[in-house]
């Protein structure tokens, strides 16, 4: 092999193993402040939601990882026709908030946000907010009930307020999941926050 192809060979290993990793989902998903050590921005993304929109942390961070697992290039499994054949998306949902492309469209409208990313921590938080914001003045649901939130959050505003949900035991399962979570990650959060 020549030197030329060799170092062709390197180079490429190297750039391959750079850029910090901020588009993958961070290491110990138990753990908030192993996720915030990890991924700075978020902290501060969570934080500026909060004092703008008034919705909790440990809520954020609940309802994140229920829909992307922090990861910010989630998207909704592929649809098969006989099983083999992929026929598109289950639903345009993507990014860290999983929010869908109309959802998302009305939120950069009215928030004036047009540049708003949805693989973009501090957008996909800021979106969070504003849907939350909508869920208490429509359905009356405080931003720190996660479990409802989450709810209204994946059935939608009328949906929620039509209770779509109650017919779905496995949704009312992983809303208690969220909730369970939400209260996990709120401990966790604050002694670390004591620490720092």
């Amino acid at each position: 092999m020549s030197r030329f192809f060799r170092a062709v060979l390197i180079i490429a290993l190297v750039a391959s193993c750079g850029g910090g990793g901020y588009n993958t989902p961070p290491r110990n998903l138990n753990d908030a402040c192993s996720i915030l050590k990890q991924r700075p921005q978020f902290i501060k993304a969570f934080k500026a939601t909060k004092r703008k929109w008034g919705v909790p942390v440990h809520v954020q961070m609940a309802i994140l990882y229920q829909e992307s697992k922090f990861d910010a290039d989630a998207r909704t499994p592929y649809k098969y026709v006989l099983g083999v054949l992929p026929m598109g998306r289950q639903s345009s949902a993507y990014g860290y908030a999983q929010a869908l492309d109309a959802t998302w469209d009305q939120y950069r409208k009215e928030t004036r946000s047009r540049g708003a990313k949805r693989d973009n921590i501090r957008d996909a938080t800021d979106f969070m907010g504003w849907y939350m914001t909508e869920t208490k003045e429509r359905n009356g649901i405080a931003l720190s009930d996660a479990r409802n939130q989450y709810l209204a959050y994946h059935e939608g505003h009328t949906g929620y307020a039509r209770g779509t949900y109650k017919r779905k035991s496995w949704l009312m399962r992983v809303s208690q999941e969220v909730a369970d979570r939400a209260d996990m990650y709120k401990w966790q959060v604050e002694k670390c926050a004591r620490i720092r």
